[in-house]
């Protein structure tokens, strides 16, 4: 949680023109809904920092599109209408958001301006931030109301099949600076959704924002016919297959580092980080488990494991078996090893240890941990560069793993996140939706124009 100068200093690209009043900013590792009580008691203290600040011309709202709270459908349209509420309707606001986020009617009802990122990975996340105030400010300046072009689009993909390294999502969301260029426009943005919640929100959707509602319609409904047209053309950047073929594809190939990436239990996407499905498979694998082959698994959360392992020290035996410690369901997997590191204090992981078990190297920690950064792994004395498979909860592989990898494959593994999503039972969705309804009838995709009197 971040407040006052501390959360002005995370932005450093504000328009100077104007006076910034820092509020409140809170966020976490993706993970379970958000406690009820908790985002009460942050919405209050938003609002009373808000009230506090009045009267203002604007407010810039930094917010993802997919937190999910106990009890609630629509968090971020709930946060937003309260943020509308206090400030009235003379004043403009700007919302900055990931394009996994959802973007829902009342949400959008709610705001003046919105974008999202353009690249996925998010590799343009300031950008965004710096689009979102900047357009917030000259829409200000000028006396611009901004007219708003919002369409929902039927389509739940999960992010990895949505990458923009590649077509069809490189071309959509390419497109989308020069729509931006048009007169009469001000921002266009596509929303993935969020496909791991189950709330009737979760969809792609399309915002145009501009000055001329003919033009801002047609471009939005194009913008949504050619994501629904390519909906069946959505596929990941690598090739894919269950954790078996991975690990065989990854022992056989002849380039190192080569990554695997245990999609399932992806902590950075909402994943628990407590499954363990695919050391298991690692381990089941005679090359890996005899030491023929060598592997580093990153990662499991497992209080309990990690303490036995800290407790007995490095280079002690240890038989701890990991996996569920937040409920998953997949089962644990027993680790008989050595205990070959112990990291105490970790600011993200808390204490960390590794365990040696033949040629696999298992990275349990205390905390929730994504191993994002080849530096992460060095830390622990693990060089994937040194490894035959290096083994990481992720989706499609962010820029320095992407940048170090001479091969990867994408693992369908298990999970709270599973790249599967028809197999994970949604039931809150607002039917139907591709792919769940993979032979619906081609949408009605006109635009909804919405003003603010």
């Amino acid at each position: 949680m971040v407040r006052g100068d501390d959360l002005l200093a995370r932005y450093d690209d504000l328009p100077r023109e104007v006076d910034w009043i820092p509020l409140v900013h809170a966020r976490a590792l993706p993970g379970g809904a958000v406690e009820r009580d908790f985002y009460y008691a942050i919405k209050a203290e938003l609002l009373e920092r808000l009230r506090g600040a009045l009267p203002v011309d604007g407010v810039f709202l930094d917010i993802h599109g997919a937190m999910s709270v106990i009890g609630m459908a629509d968090a971020e349209g709930d946060l937003a209408t309260a943020v509308r509420e206090t400030i009235g309707n003379d004043a403009l606001i700007s919302a900055a958001m990931d394009p996994h986020g959802n973007m829902s009617r009342r949400l959008i009802a709610a705001l003046d301006l919105a974008t999202s990122h353009r690249m996925s990975p998010h590799e343009d996340a300031a950008l965004t931030k710096t689009r979102a105030a900047a357009n917030l400010v000259r829409c200000l300046r000028d006396g611009v109301r901004p007219l708003k072009a919002w369409v929902r689009v039927p389509v739940l993909l999960p992010g990895e099949r949505a990458c923009t390294r590649d077509e069809p999502a490189r071309g959509i969301y390419g497109s989308l600076a020069a729509i931006e260029a048009q007169p009469g426009i001000i921002d266009a943005a596509v929303w993935i959704g969020y496909a791991w919640a189950d709330e009737a929100r979760c969809s792609a959707a399309v915002v145009v924002t501009g000055t001329e509602a003919d033009v801002i319609a047609r471009e939005a409904r194009s913008l949504a016919e050619r994501y629904w047209n390519a909906r069946s053309d959505f596929t990941f950047s690598v090739p894919a297959g269950d954790a078996d073929w991975c690990i065989a594809a990854g022992l056989a190939a002849t380039v190192r580092p080569y990554f695997i990436s245990d999609s399932g239990d992806n902590p950075t996407a909402g994943g628990a980080g407590d499954v363990a499905y695919m050391l298991g498979r690692l381990l089941a694998h005679p090359d890996l488990v005899s030491g023929r082959a060598t592997a580093i698994w990153a990662s499991v959360v497992d209080a309990d494991a990690v303490a036995r392992c800290v407790a007995a020290g490095e280079g002690a035996a240890v038989d701890v078996s990991v996996g569920g410690a937040f409920g998953s369901t997949q089962g644990k997997v027993n680790l008989r090893g050595k205990v070959a590191r112990v990291i105490r204090d970790e600011p993200v992981g808390g204490d960390i240890a590794v365990v040696a078990l033949g040629g696999v190297r298992a990275i349990l920690t205390t905390r929730r941990k994504p191993y994002h950064f080849v530096r992460d792994l060095q830390a622990l004395g693990l060089d994937p560069a040194r490894h035959d498979l290096t083994v990481v909860k992720i989706g499609y592989l962010v820029p320095d793993l992407f940048a170090a990898a001479k091969g990867w494959v994408l693992a369908l593994t298990p999970g709270g996140v599973d790249q599967d999503i028809v197999r994970l039972g949604h039931r809150r969705l607002d039917r139907p939706i591709f792919p769940l309804d993979p032979h619906m009838s081609a949408p009605e995709l006109t635009p909804e124009v919405l003003t603010r009197s």
